[in-house]
């Protein structure tokens, strides 16, 4: 069986809705930054893109298009206090176990064991459905969550496409 080549595929499929051809984003280069002190003693945070909201919180749009709303996460919150808000993946596995696609619960395990120093004071759920503004996201709300790591002192973060 060969692989679906999906940036063709994609292509065709919105250029036939009538919209013009999509400007991917080329890197040519992806900056590597070795970690400064042992995994054992790093703060960890993590960022879904699932459409991951919880209840305290309104839901993501399913079909949300530059939607950059990123929410923090309380690390100690029950798995069973999130909403999986998401129409661009199959979510049946997610909403039985949230951890498919917000390993919350692996997190803390391995923080438990000291496999990581510890997890971040705040965990992140955002930019779900289609970004089509890299601008925004590269300029703006990139650098803002950025930010916000440095406040929560993190030196390590998870991230987990949907």
């Amino acid at each position: 069986m060969k692989p679906i080549d999906y940036v063709p595929a994609i292509n065709a499929y919105y250029q036939g809705l009538g919209y013009p051809e999509y400007d991917w984003t080329i890197n040519s280069d992806a900056p590597f930054t070795p970690l400064t002190k042992p995994l054992g003693e790093c703060r960890v945070s993590m960022l879904t893109s699932g459409g991951i909201s919880h209840t305290s919180r309104p839901p993501f749009e399913p079909t949300a298009k530059n939607n950059l709303r990123v929410d923090a996460v309380d690390p100690c919150a029950a798995i069973c206090d999130f909403d999986v808000n998401d129409a661009y993946y199959d979510t049946r596995d997610a909403r039985v176990d949230i951890n498919v696609v917000f390993p919350i619960e692996r997190l803390r395990e391995l923080a438990a064991e000291g496999v990581v120093g510890s997890v971040a004071e705040r965990l992140w759920s955002g930019f779900m459905g289609r970004t089509y503004n890299r601008t925004a996201v590269i300029e703006e709300a990139a650098p803002a969550l950025v930010r916000e790591l440095g406040k929560d002192e993190v030196d390590l973060m998870i991230m987990v496409p949907a």
